[in-house]
């Protein structure tokens, strides 16, 4: 079974071999293939009850665990690869999430929505509505996503963060990379974007 465009993107940063946390895994797809297909070691956390249940259907290993309470149970350092795919904008205390996840691996991935998208700004200026979009899909009252970002902000986050980027992919609207002249202005531009990031 094919990937989501984006979880293409994040799969193919995740060296073969490597110990894999997927943080906010939903139905395990993406584990399920970094174990399939590129040898990994991988364990999931999920909060959802549908989200756990798929990724047993699946023999995803999987834990349920609130990310927002952090990862008290998982030693420094005992991944190299912790992902957070889609995810970070639906926690309480993104913050927190991100030091955790690069307190518990050796490098981090994270991807999210742009709501700086250009797309995103003319719907809510036009129209005065809260925009959806393919990667923002719900309606503002029954969203799982609380605190949006833009791609501006999040690389604000990092550097109080101290955490380097490594590497940037920006997402089109399909969840595909971006081409073109996309890279020119990746805040207006790009509708996401996944980071690879390091200490």
């Amino acid at each position: 079974m094919a990937l989501r465009p984006d979880l293409d993107v994040v799969a193919a940063m995740v060296a073969r071999g490597s110990r894999v946390l997927d943080l906010g895994c939903g139905d395990g797809a993406l584990l399920a293939h970094l174990i399939r297909d590129k040898g990994c070691d991988g364990t999931g956390v999920e909060i959802s009850d549908d989200g756990f249940h798929a990724c047993v259907a699946r023999g995803v290993p999987v834990m349920v665990a609130d990310i927002d309470h952090g990862l008290s149970g998982v030693d420094d350092g005992a991944f190299d690869v912790v992902i957070l795919s889609q995810t970070l904008q639906a926690t309480h205390r993104p913050a927190l999430v991100l030091h955790e996840m690069m307190r518990v691996g050796r490098v981090g991935i994270v991807s999210f929505p742009n709501f700086g998208y250009w797309r995103l700004r003319w719907s809510l200026a036009a129209r005065g509505r809260m925009p959806t979009s393919r990667s923002l899909p719900y309606q503002w009252y029954d969203t799982p996503n609380i605190h949006l970002c833009t791609i501006r902000d999040f690389e604000t986050l990092l550097a109080r963060e101290e955490l380097m980027t490594q590497q940037r992919v920006l997402l089109d609207e399909r969840g595909g990379p971006a081409q073109g002249i996309v890279r020119y202005r990746p805040n207006l531009l790009g509708a996401g974007a996944v980071y690879l990031v390091g200490r």
